[in-house]
């Protein structure tokens, strides 16, 4: 059998104030595509199929919509939450939609009540487990867990998978997959995803997976492959400029009663190309080699020796969507290696203070326009004081 392995949907987040909801319509047509293609016979959503708890109602009919695009192209859907995810509002209705050929896999109870597909006309099993997200100080006392962190609750659940997948392989041929929304020693992080525990430390052995036949994992946003059997879909969509260069699609992965088979990368088109450009404002403004950038989103960095003036307004003159601007000076310059004191502990007059600190809030020093209106502005403060 034929499933397509996604994960962290997202649906409902923007990308750096800009929304992107139309981008994720046209991920489910791609989605919807790749299921009639390819003949998916299941669709795997490992996690975070919204971007908040609450998400909006039209986020919410979005998922509707292609769940029902999804069932009515062929495919069955099975859908575990993940630390975006509100579980309790996701899983709502979750006995009724098993019925129509959404499984929903939210709740620490189902852990070890697998979505079973036939293999064979022999008997041979496919058995899905979805792992919901699992936060080690809410669930390890349930668990039964060693310790509150996210290897002992993953340990702890994936054990009663195995104890579940024993007694179900003592009565004939099962297969496994393993559905959960973690960070998995070896994985490459991008800049959108939130951390799952204080410091950046939660990640757990890559061997917790290796019993299964196929780990589908969901959080980490760049697609990619720990080993044959445990793999990361990645967002369909990137959700940040550290994600620029990274292919989005899925994973289709066959699965047969001799175990896993092909398994191969499915790519989609994005919505609009990323740019992270770098160079001084008039290079970029005038440079050719930028021209495919001029319609895609842009972070760029400017390396100017001196902040130049109005430089978003001048760089969106050419490059309209630009949505992240950083500001670097290279060089040597004295003023950048010294600190705020000591270049003001070298001032001779106010009006050197004065001119100082627009130098530090701006990045750049003061005209000789400026000098002269700050020279005016203090000489009506003298004059003043002295009248008094």
């Amino acid at each position: 059998m034929r499933l397509l392995h996604t994960s962290d949907w997202h649906l409902g987040r923007s990308f750096h104030g800009v929304g992107t909801l139309q981008a994720q319509r046209l991920f489910i047509d791609h989605l919807e595509k790749s299921v009639r293609e390819f003949e998916v016979d299941v669709v795997l959503i490992a996690g975070d199929v919204y971007d908040r708890a609450l998400p909006g109602v039209d986020v919410v009919g979005l998922f509707d919509e292609a769940l029902e695009r999804l069932t009515a192209a062929g495919a069955q859907v099975v859908v575990s939450s993940g630390n975006h995810d509100s579980a309790t509002r996701l899983g709502f209705g979750g006995r009724i939609l098993e019925r129509g050929g959404v499984h929903l896999r939210t709740r620490l109870e189902d852990i070890a009540r697998p979505v079973l597909f036939p293999l064979d006309e022999d008997g041979a099993e496919l058995a899905v487990y979805g792992l919901p997200y699992l936060e080690p100080r809410l669930v390890a006392e349930t668990l039964g867990a060693e310790a509150p962190t996210h290897t002992a609750v993953t340990r702890a659940a994936l054990d009663l998978v195995r104890s579940d997948l024993a007694h179900r392989r003592s009565a004939g041929t099962v297969r496994s997959l393993v559905m959960a929304h973690t960070f998995a020693s070896g994985g490459i992080t991008s800049d959108s995803e939130r951390d799952l525990s204080v410091g950046g430390v939660g990640a757990v052995p890559l061997d917790l997976f290796e019993t299964f036949d196929y780990a589908a994992l969901g959080h980490l946003h760049g697609q990619q492959q720990l080993s044959p059997n445990v793999r990361y879909s990645g967002s369909p969509l990137p959700y940040s400029f550290s994600e620029a260069r990274q292919s989005k699609g899925a994973w289709l992965v066959e699965i047969g009663p001799a175990g896993l088979g092909n398994v191969r990368a499915v790519e989609w088109p994005g919505y609009r190309e990323l740019a992270v450009l770098t160079g001084e404002l008039e290079e970029l403004l005038s440079d050719p080699r930028h021209e495919w950038a001029e319609t895609a989103y842009c972070h760029i960095t400017l390396v100017d020796p001196d902040r130049p003036t109005q430089a978003m307004e001048r760089l969106r003159s050419r490059f309209p969507s630009t949505l992240v601007l950083v500001f670097e000076p290279a060089g040597d310059r004295q003023r950048a290696a010294q600190t705020y004191s000591q270049r003001i502990a070298q001032a001779t007059d106010d009006v050197d203070v004065c001119c100082g600190f627009l130098d530090h809030v701006r990045s750049r020093p003061a005209s000789e326009s400026e000098r002269t209106v700050l020279t005016a502005v203090l000489e009506t403060v003298r004059s003043a004081e002295v009248e008094r």
